[in-house]
């Protein structure tokens, strides 16, 4: 049987949180769904849970403590954790600052319930999801403009660009180590590499700093 996600929906309306729970409730890898009101209630939730979510889903405008704080926070403590934003905000500087920041997903409130769905397995299959419209901003918000990575002498191998390549075209580190011949221990020796050498907090910061770079073409 297919191990289940356990997730946790961080909201501070109490009619959207719980109609969205009743919507993740019923996707068929559903597990344990918790709930929080804000980053500091979700903080607590998190503090006491046993096991860890896996997922949390995660509003930027919160009371008491926001999406933006509550998402360091976790990605300090709970590294593991993957982290979805789930926001009315369709402004694109607020959607790059939260992925560069090192968020695995951005969904709009107004997705469908396959977009959800979508997204969830995504993060933990391949440690990031956009949908078509989260690509296309993050591309437009590059492709017209000179940038400079500010990494001094900063050099990727042959290797490691076409494994980047097959990050962005949306290839898990599994199936890149069986696209190449290599072992995914292999692959996860590279991926180290290339988060260091970027400052990159994960394939999602990967992508971006591939396209910011004109590193790949998509």
């Amino acid at each position: 049987m297919e191990k289940k996600i356990n997730i946790v929906i961080a909201d501070d309306h109490v009619l959207f949180r719980k109609g969205f729970i009743k919507l993740v409730s019923e996707f068929p890898f559903a597990g344990k769904i918790g709930e929080a009101g804000n980053g500091l209630e979700l903080l607590e939730l998190l503090r006491q849970s046993d096991p860890l979510p896996d997922v949390v889903l995660l509003d930027l405008k919160m009371p008491v403590m926001d999406g933006f704080e509550a998402s360091v926070k976790i990605m300090e403590l709970y590294p593991d954790i993957k982290i979805i934003i789930l926001s009315m905000e369709d402004d694109k500087n607020i959607i790059l600052h939260t992925i560069e920041n090192g968020v695995n997903g951005y969904l709009l409130k107004n997705s469908e319930p396959e977009d959800v769905e979508d997204a969830i397995t995504n993060v933990l299959h391949k440690g990031y999801y956009f949908n078509g419209n989260i690509s296309a901003m993050i591309f437009d918000a590059f492709r017209n403009k000179n940038f400079k990575h500010n990494k001094p002498g900063l050099v990727f191998s042959e290797r490691e660009l076409e494994i980047l390549r097959l990050i962005c075209e949306g290839f898990t580190a599994n199936e890149i180590a069986e696209k190449l011949f290599l072992s995914p221990r292999t692959i996860e020796g590279h991926k180290k590499n290339m988060l260091e050498k970027t400052g990159t907090k994960n394939f999602a910061g990967l992508i971006v700093f591939a396209i910011k770079n004109n590193l790949v073409k998509v």
